[in-house]
């Protein structure tokens, strides 16, 4: 049965804290490592190919306990805000 209704998805803020410090946390080993964490990262979201993303401090352990739908939820609400 389709419907007509629009389906809401929101996240917890305390959901958003626990995704801000693990993205910080794999941005900076990224970055440690040489890489450029932006891009990396953005290759990780449209692949879900974790080597996108370095073992180097359990970074790619902790990005794939991120659902990837909250994450860009999170990424697009921020972007917003600052623009």
């Amino acid at each position: 049965m389709i419907t007509d209704r629009t389906q809401e998805f929101s996240l917890p803020v305390d959901k958003e804290t626990q995704l801000k410090e693990t993205l910080t946390l794999v941005y900076d080993a990224l970055k440690e490592k040489g890489y450029d964490p932006v891009n990396q990262i953005v290759g990780y979201i449209l692949s879900e190919d974790p080597t996108y993303i370095t073992t180097y401090n359990n970074a790619r352990s902790k990005i794939r306990h991120i659902d990837r739908d909250e994450l860009l939820q999170a990424l697009v609400k921020n972007y917003l805000k600052t623009e």
